[in-house]
């Protein structure tokens, strides 16, 4: 079936009235945009999303999950052809009773100690970079295990520069636990503890996240040299390096 991508006249749409209830309570003003505009139309596509001035349009449908709102998504194909994905409201018996109400704000002090304790750098690609480009994240997603309970502990949290969080995101949303929900799957996530893991999103994988700064830039550059020379990616030639190193 061939729908369009973006909405255009709204109508009545049977809405129960406990999705009703907690979508009234909610703030976000990314989460608000979702939810008005599933009510007004029905449903909202990545392309209604991005219009919005939103350019992930699965993080801000995750705003509202993470409300405790339940999302279905599916498949359909835009004017041109192009299959996108549509999200509407799902099974209001699904409703996540642990997340009403949302995140909780996290104070300040969390993200300085933090900041302090990590140097400065990303937990995934430990580059070192300004206090304001650094967010912090739940270890275990929330969409997982929610808010931890009970007083707020450092070694819950980490600090993700904006590259690192839209990639954890993108890995944590396409993994197979994303909807079996086990906290233990992600403890042993390279995304959850890059420090000591043993998958990444349950396929065994091991990552190296590289950043070239300064005075090493000379030694990319000749990495990158090579790499056009033998007409393979630079991380390939930085494998075969290592491969000729430990050999």
């Amino acid at each position: 079936m061939t729908k369009k991508s973006d909405s255009e006249s709204p109508h009545q749409h049977n809405i129960d009235q406990r999705i009703l209830d907690i979508a009234s309570k909610v703030t976000g003003k990314r989460a608000k945009i979702v939810i008005d505009h599933i009510i007004k139309f029905g449903f909202i596509t990545t392309e209604d999303i991005n219009r919005y001035g939103y350019e992930h349009p699965p993080r801000a449908v995750r705003d509202v999950r993470e409300s405790g709102i339940p999302i279905e998504t599916s498949t359909v194909t835009n004017r041109d052809g192009k299959k996108i994905a549509e999200y509407r409201f799902g099974d209001p018996s699904q409703i996540d009773k642990g997340k009403l109400g949302g995140r909780s704000v996290l104070p300040k002090k969390l993200a300085q100690d933090l900041y302090k304790i990590l140097d400065g750098k990303c937990s995934v690609c430990n580059h070192g970079y300004e206090m304001r480009y650094l967010q912090i994240d739940h270890r275990i997603p929330y969409e997982i295990a929610g808010e931890p309970t009970g007083e707020l502990k450092q070694q819950s949290y980490m600090l993700l520069c904006a590259s690192c969080q839209r990639k954890k995101s993108w890995s944590c949303e396409h993994c197979k636990n994303w909807t079996e929900k086990t906290i233990q799957s992600c403890e042993g996530c390279f995304w959850a503890s890059p420090e000591n893991y043993e998958h990444i999103a349950l396929e065994q994988i091991r990552r190296v996240d590289l950043v070239f700064n300064k005075n090493e830039i000379s030694i990319y550059d000749k990495i990158d040299k090579s790499a056009k020379e033998n007409n393979i990616q630079i991380s390939q030639e930085i494998k075969n390096i290592l491969k000729e190193k430990m050999d």
